[in-house]
C-alpha cells in the first residue's frame, strides 16, 4: 500500500510576479585548483537536459565572506565547511557538539595549511516543533529560538570552536535568499501544486513512506508514531533530477564519504525518487512562500539555503552575491540521519537554481549512550555544558575525535573517558614535558644547550617523529582524525621510549661528555614536544597554547603557528624555558573503579564501533 498520494491540483505553476533573476550563467569553464581528497565541484545549468555532462563551476569567487584575511602561504579559493545547521527545539546535546568539535579540528588545520578558511555553522528555527517547543515554554517562537540559538552560541565557547560565520535561519538575509532560490527553481519549472496525504512524523518534520515505519507506524529514529495528514502543497520535482544525480554520483565517486554512505545514497536514487513537499499549510511559523502566502517553505527547503546564506555578510545581498563569496563549500560535515536531505534533496535543488554542487558531503555515525543513538527527542542525551564543567574543552575535544573513528557510531563511556584522558594528556604528553623540564630547570637553569638541529645530528629519533609527523598531516587531510591524533600520540610514545632508554638523569651524574650528551638529549625531546603541540593544536587548542608557553613562547608566537612549524628546528640554543608546571592535570577516578583499568585501556586497541544497521534514514 502506497504511504502517500499525489494529485495534481493544478497546472504547473507560471506565477513568477515575484522572480527576480539571478546573473546568467555561462558555459565557459573555470578549473579550480584541486585539494588532496577534496574533488572539484561541479555545476548543472538549469536549461541543460539530463543527458548533458556537468560542468566545471564558472560562477565562483574567491573573494570575501570571512572574517580572516587571506594569510601568507594562502592559496586559490577559500576552504569552506559547515556544521549542520541545528533545530532549535531544545538546547544542544553532545551529539551536535560532536559534530561541530570535529568541524574546528578540521577548520584548524586548514589554517595551519595557510588556507583562508570559512567555517559555518548555526541554526535552524523554522518549523512545527520549534513552534510547539515555544508553546510548552510559554514563550513565542522568536523568543524560543533567540534562547536556544544563545546557548549553542555559548557552547561553542566553551568548546574552543573558533567558527568564521554563524547563521540563524530567522535573519532577514537568509529570508531574501531563500525566496529568490524558491522563485528561481519554479521558474525553472521544476516547483508545481499538489494534494498530498501520507504519514508525518512531526519529529523529522517529513511524510514517511509506510515500509520504512516499525510497528504502529512508529518513526524508526523517533519510535514515536507517525500522523496522518492531507494537505494541499508545492512539490519540487526530484524525479526530475534522477539521471543527472546518477552521472554525477558516478563521476564523482568522492562527493559522498566515507564510500559506505556513498553506496546508501546510490541505492535510494536507483530505487526511484519521489517528488516531495516543499510547503506546508498548517505550519505559521516559517518562510512565507513567495507565490502563496497562505503556506510557508518546508524547513529542509529552507534550511539548507543556510549554507549559502551564511556567506552573505550584509542584510539585503542576493542570492548571486552571496554565492560569489565563498560557494561552493569544500565540505558539509552532516550526521548520516539526514543524509538523504544533503546528499540527494540538496544537490538536485542546486541543480535545478544551477549553482555548484558542494564538493564532499561527510555523513558520520551517531554517538551513543546505552546502545542507543543520542538525541533530544530520545530524552538520553549527554549534557555537554555538564561535560565542560567537570572536565574542560580539551579533554572532550580530545576523547571524541581520538576514540570514535570518523565517519562511524561510537559509545560514551565515563569511566573510559577517564581513563584515556589520563593516559594520553597526562601522562604520555603532560609528564614528558613536565618531567623534562624538571631536568632541565636541576641540570641546565632552565636553557637550551643547542639548536634542536644540532642535538638531533646522526639521531634516528628525529626521522621518527617527522614520518609521524607527516603521517598526521595526511590522515588529518582524508578526515581520518582519530588515525590524526594517534601519530601525534606515537611522538609522544617515542619521546617517552627515547627518556627512559637515554636516562638523562644518569648521565648527568657521570658529568663531562655524558653530561653535555644528556643536555642535547633534552633538546631533543622538548622540540619533540614542541611539535606535537603544533600537530594536535587542531585537537586540543588549549593543552598546545600551554606547551607552547611553557617552552618559553608568547602567546602571538603561538598563535601565528602554521603546519610549517612541525618541522624539526624550531627551539633554539639559549631558548630559556618557563619553570615545570603541569599541563594538563589528571583527572581524578570517583568510583570504585580498579586501577589497572588505566593501564589495560592504554595498551588495548581501539575497537572500531560497529555499524548500526537496518536503521530507516529519514
Amino acid at each position: 500500500m502506497a504511504a502517500a498520494r499525489i494529485t495534481l491540483n493544478c497546472s504547473i505553476q507560471n506565477s513568477l510576479w515575484l522572480l527576480n533573476p539571478l546573473c546568467s550563467f555561462n558555459s565557459r569553464t573555470t578549473l579550480l585548483k584541486n585539494r588532496v581528497f577534496f574533488p572539484q565541484s561541479l555545476v548543472l545549468s538549469s536549461s541543460s537536459s539530463s543527458s548533458k555532462r556537468a560542468t566545471f563551476c564558472s560562477c565562483s569567487s574567491n573573494n570575501g565572506g570571512s572574517n580572516n584575511g587571506l594569510q601568507s602561504g594562502e592559496i586559490g579559493e577559500p576552504f569552506v565547511l559547515t556544521t549542520p545547521l541545528y533545530y532549535v527545539n531544545a538546547p544542544p546535546h553532545m551529539g551536535s557538539a560532536y559534530t561541530t568539535i570535529a568541524a574546528d579540528a578540521i577548520a584548524r588545520f586548514q589554517r595551519l595549511l595557510g588556507k583562508k578558511v570559512i567555517f559555518i555553522t548555526g541554526t535552524d528555527e523554522h518549523g512545527e516543533k520549534i513552534a510547539t517547543a515555544a508553546a510548552a515554554n510559554g514563550s513565542s517562537p522568536s523568543e524560543h529560538c533567540d534562547v536556544i540559538a544563545q546557548s549553542y552560541k555559548t557552547l561553542w565557547k566553551d568548546l574552543d570552536i573558533a567558527y568564521d560565520k554563524f547563521i540563524r535561519t530567522t535573519d532577514p538575509k537568509h529570508e531574501t535568499i531563500v525566496k529568490e532560490f524558491y522563485s528561481r527553481v519554479l521558474a525553472n519549472g521544476d516547483i508545481y501544486q499538489a494534494d498530498y496525504e501520507g504519514l508525518y512524523c512531526v519529529n523529522c518534520e517529513e511524510y514517511k513512506d509506510e515500509k520504512e515505519l516499525l510497528e504502529n507506524n512508529c518513526c524508526p529514529v523517533h519510535l514515536k508514531p507517525c500522523v496522518p495528514r492531507k494537505e494541499d502543497n508545492y512539490f519540487f520535482a526530484l524525479s526530475k533530477h534522477q539521471k543527472r544525480l546518477e552521472e554525477t554520483l558516478s563521476e564523482n565517486p568522492h562527493f559522498v564519504q566515507p564510500s559506505f554512505r556513498l553506496n546508501e545514497v546510490q541505492s535510494w536514487i536507483k530505487n526511484g525518487l519521489k517528488d516531495f513537499s516543499i510547503s506546508r499549510a498548517s505550519v505559521e511559523w516559517g518562510i512565507p512562500v513567495p507565490n502563496d502566502i497562505k503556506q510557508t517553505i518546508y524547513v529542509w527547503f529552507d534550511a539548507l539555503l543556510g549554507y549559502i546564506s551564511a556567506l552573505s555578510d550584509k542584510e539585503g545581498h542576493n542570492l548571486q552575491s552571496a554565492v560569489s563569496s565563498g560557494w561552493p563549500v569544500s565540505l558539509h560535515l552532516i550526521g548520516k540521519d539526514i543524509l538523504r536531505f544533503h546528499a540527494v534533496y540538496w544537490p538536485a535543488m542546486l541543480m535545478s537554481a544551477g549553482l555548484s554542487l558542494p564538493k564532499v558531503v561527510f555523513g558520520h555515525g551517531f554517538l551513543t549512550k546505552d546502545g542507543m543513538k543520542m538525541g533530544k527527542s530520545l530524552g538520553n542525551t549527554i549534557e555537554p555544558k555538564e561535560l565542560v564543567s567537570k572536565f574542560g574543552p580539551d579533554a572532550i575535544r580530545y576523547f571524541f575525535l581520538r576514540e570514535v573513528e570518523f565517519g562511524n557510531d561510537g559509545d560514551y563511556s565515563e569511566d573510559r573517558f577517564i581513563n584515556v584522558v589520563n593516559a594520553h594528556l597526562a601522562n604520555t604528553i603532560g609528564n614528558l614535558l613536565n618531567r623534562t623540564l624538571g631536568l632541565l630547570k636541576k641540570n641546565c637553569e632552565s636553557t637550551l644547550v643547542a639548536d634542536a638541529i644540532v642535538a638531533a645530528e646522526g639521531n634516528t629519533f628525529k626521522e621518527t617523529v617527522e614520518k609521524l609527523v607527516e603521517k598526521a598531516r595526511i590522515q588529518y587531510e582524508n578526515l581520518a582524525l582519530s588515525s590524526a591524533c594517534e601519530a601525534v600520540l606515537e611522538v609522544g610514545n617515542a619521546g617517552n621510549s627515547y627518556m627512559d632508554e637515554r636516562a638523562p638523569w644518569s648521565l648527568f651524574k657521570q658529568g663531562g661528555a655524558a653530561s653535555e650528551a644528556a643536555a642535547k638529549d633534552l633538546v631533543i625531546i622538548l622540540e619533540a614536544v614542541r611539535i606535537i603541540a603544533v600537530a594536535l593544536s587542531p585537537v586540543t587548542p588549549n593543552l598546545s597554547r600551554r606547551i607552547y608557553a611553557q617552552l618559553g613562547y608568547s602567546e602571538d608566537e603561538f598563535k601565528n603557528v602554521t603546519w610549517k612549524e612541525t618541522k624539526w628546528g624550531g627551539l633554539k640554543a639559549g631558548q630559556v624555558m618557563a619553570q615545570p608546571k603541569p599541563v594538563f592535570a589528571r583527572i581524578e577516578q570517583t568510583g570504585t573503579e580498579v586501577e589497572n583499568l588505566a593501564v589495560k585501556e592504554t595498551l588495548k586497541k581501539k575497537e572500531k564501533v560497529q555499524q548500526v544497521q537496518g536503521v530507516a534514514q529519514v
